[in-house]
């Protein structure tokens, strides 16, 4: 069996760390989904935040305030909704299922974990989304736990959790889930997520890792596009049009969260595509949506540009300030949709 230090060399501590940190939310999602079936506050902008979007942040900043005291964590959630009067049952339940894994944390500590992932401006960081596709969540469909480590402008090290795949393109819910490793320069890897013997054995588990590789379809006609469930979230009459241009034949593949890009990265599907919303052509990427999925596709032989053909900039703080959109694909198909991006004028 391969080591993770044959794997992942200098990075071995890094991954060790991201590859217990997303188990552990992980299995504190499932349960939470198990328990509570959708219970929800709701952000600023409306969009739905479960308790396991705060239970999960929790135990990750909690394990990285002991592996990393000093480290900075880029993070989706505010403690802010839960500190509110009105939220206090939320918090208790967050607070309940940390506790299942962390005894003597106090509703301050939960809420001081959770806040971490405010900080920034840090050279060297983390970014996380707890639960990146909480809509996914609720409908107990597809979503990820998304952990990756920046240094100097680069992601470097990704992990991602994906419960509801196996073999990291096959739909599965309630199974054992996968989860993917990438380190720069050292490809991309696959496991099970769930499993106990593997969760006590240390080293990230005792499953084999399966090296992860991209597609080798390159006619138009095969490319399978992965593309948002929520109509909010792109702009489906230009993924239409941009399909007509380029001879794309499959219909769509609607998918939430970065499990697109595991698919992608397994070889399910050829490009991940977020074309802009016309409601929303402002709109910057935010980099805990994207930093560990980018660097998977990557290392499993893909290409990441933003419609432009850019390459994502991380290092522009919270969001993708200088991007727009995001074009993740095999490689083989890139030109070609990127030729189609610019004739449709998105």
């Amino acid at each position: 069996m391969v080591s993770f230090g044959e794997l992942f060399g200098e990075w071995q501590p890094h991954v060790q760390f991201a590859v217990e940190a997303v188990r552990e939310a992980a299995v504190a999602a499932r349960q939470v989904q198990r328990d509570l079936a959708g219970a929800a506050v709701a952000k600023a902008d409306r969009s739905p935040v479960t308790v396991a979007d705060f239970a999960a942040q929790a135990l990750v900043a909690a394990r990285l305030a002991e592996a990393y005291p000093q480290a900075a964590l880029v993070g989706e959630e505010s403690a802010a909704a839960l500190r509110e009067p009105g939220h206090r049952d939320v918090l208790e339940k967050v607070v309940g299922y940390v506790r299942s894994r962390r005894p003597t944390a106090t509703p301050e500590q939960v809420c001081q974990w959770i806040d971490r992932g405010a900080t920034g401006g840090a050279a060297d960081f983390w970014t996380l989304d707890p639960i990146d596709g909480t809509k996914g969540f609720l409908r107990r469909d597809q979503y990820a736990v998304a952990l990756a480590f920046l240094g100097g402008g680069n992601v470097r090290v990704a992990v991602l959790g994906c419960p509801e795949l196996t073999e990291a393109c096959v739909a599965a819910p309630g199974g054992r889930g996968t989860l993917l490793v990438a380190v720069r320069g050292r490809g991309a890897w696959r496991s099970r997520l769930f499993d106990d013997a593997d969760a006590a054995a240390g080293e990230g588990g005792s499953a084999a890792w399966q090296r992860t590789t991209v597609s080798a379809a390159e006619r138009p006609e095969a490319i399978r596009l992965l593309r948002s469930v929520e109509a909010g979230h792109t702009d489906a009459e230009g993924v239409q049009r941009l399909a007509g241009v380029v001879g794309i034949r499959a219909e769509p593949i609607p998918l939430d969260s970065q499990a697109k890009y595991a698919v992608l990265a397994a070889g399910g599907g050829e490009a991940v595509l977020r074309l802009l919303s016309p409601q929303r052509l402002d709109y910057r990427e935010r980099i805990w949506d994207q930093a560990a999925g980018a660097l998977l596709v990557e290392e499993a032989g893909g290409r990441v540009t933003d419609l432009d053909g850019r390459p994502l900039d991380f290092a522009q703080g919270r969001t993708l300030a200088g991007n727009r959109g995001v074009l993740a694909t095999n490689g083989r198909v890139h030109e070609a949709l990127l030729q189609g991006l610019r004739q449709i004028g998105a």
